[in-house]
């Protein structure tokens, strides 16, 4: 089981001080944030990618190869990489250079974002979103799978000849999870290609997510990837943590009510109540998650959301330090315990090579 953080990169006024950070002040502690998880001993930080205010994370290689340079183990990942509008060829030549770069230690997630006007920015029809999924990523897994790619869709150039460098790290490409909050025809996607499925159902009550990880699983099995309950599946989350939860919801209701995702929709208590939001203690989240086990069964990757929101480094810090000590050393031993053994580990590198080795030795 892989935990770690996930950022949205936003730059947010703290509204109990007044204060907003700079996108320069922003940017590192990000940074900070990342070099921390490694230290606390998570396995994977994974940054959004947004090009609009009030977010910055537009070039999510750039700082994820700053961050792989000051660590040595933690996995570097996206939260989403938008495959809507990015070229396709710049994402396999970017994150081949940054597997190269890491040793490795780096997968990505395909989403098509959740901001409408950035199809337009980057030349594309915010009507043609699941017709770009599609076709990009068909591309984008050919490009890293084979030396030379003739290829002809609806939404680029054609390519004749051509060969995306560097090629993949030991020949084998980047793990990839299909993330999506909503859309049916990206869990299709994810199961016909044996991807991994990332449902960040930060938002959403467990009855819509199931729904989505439910039809992945089922067409995982169909297209002969596995059986079901082998599907990979990642899962995200949001948590405020103090010592008592009567502290933690005091501290984190000016931050719930002044943001421009949860503030003028219902209350602090009732999302809690019907999204994975946790704001309380560490048991507290440590209940919380493992319930996601019940809702959706064995799963691969937890991610949490712990900055944002206008919360303050030093708080964000202390949430992962918590997380650290108290949280996931829980987490681990339980659903290791629960899992089956034929239940598969999150893929890496390494497992991803030690299997392509195996496959060509037969």
């Amino acid at each position: 089981m892989q935990f770690g953080i996930f950022t949205v990169g936003d730059v947010a006024t703290d509204p109990t001080t007044g204060r907003t950070p700079s996108e320069h002040e922003r940017i590192a502690a990000m940074v900070t944030l990342a070099t921390r998880a490694e230290e606390v001993g998570l396995d994977v930080f994974a940054m959004g990618e947004h090009h609009n205010p009030p977010f910055i994370p537009s070039s999510p290689t750039t700082i994820l190869g700053y961050i792989a340079a000051r660590t040595t183990k933690l996995l570097l990942s996206t939260s989403t990489t938008l495959i809507t509008t990015n070229d396709p060829v710049k994402i396999a030549e970017d994150y081949a250079t940054l597997q190269h770069l890491s040793d490795g230690r780096v997968d990505l997630m395909m989403g098509r974002g959740n901001t409408g006007p950035v199809y337009p920015w980057f030349g594309k029809d915010i009507r043609d979103g699941i017709e770009l999924a599609v076709e990009n990523y068909a591309l984008l897994h050919r490009l890293w799978r084979e030396d030379v790619v003739d290829w002809q869709g609806e939404h680029r150039t054609p390519l004749q000849g051509f060969t995306a460098t560097p090629r993949p790290l030991d020949g084998v490409p980047p793990f990839v999870w299909h993330g999506s909050i909503r859309s049916p025809e990206i869990a299709e996607q994810a199961a016909y290609y044996g991807d991994g499925f990332f449902a960040n159902n930060i938002f959403w009550p467990a009855s819509h997510t199931a729904k989505l990880i439910g039809l992945y699983r089922r067409r995982f099995e169909h297209y002969g990837h596995g059986s079901a309950d082998q599907a990979i599946v990642g899962l995200g989350g949001q948590v405020f943590m103090r010592r008592n939860s009567q502290d933690a919801i005091r501290e984190f209701r000016p931050h719930f009510a002044a943001s421009p995702i949860y503030g003028g929709g219902p209350s602090l208590e009732e999302t809690m109540r019907e999204t994975p939001l946790v704001v309380g203690s560490p048991q507290q989240v440590i209940d919380r998650t493992l319930q996601f086990r019940e809702d959706f069964g064995d799963y691969q990757r937890q991610l949490i959301n712990v900055d944002g929101l206008g919360l303050p480094l030093d708080v964000a810090l202390e949430q992962l330090d918590m997380l650290g000590s108290e949280v996931i050393p829980v987490l681990r031993k339980e659903f290791d315990a629960l899992r089956p053994a034929h239940v598969p580990e999150a893929p890496t590198h390494a497992s991803l090579v030690a299997a392509a080795t195996v496959g060509a030795g037969r």
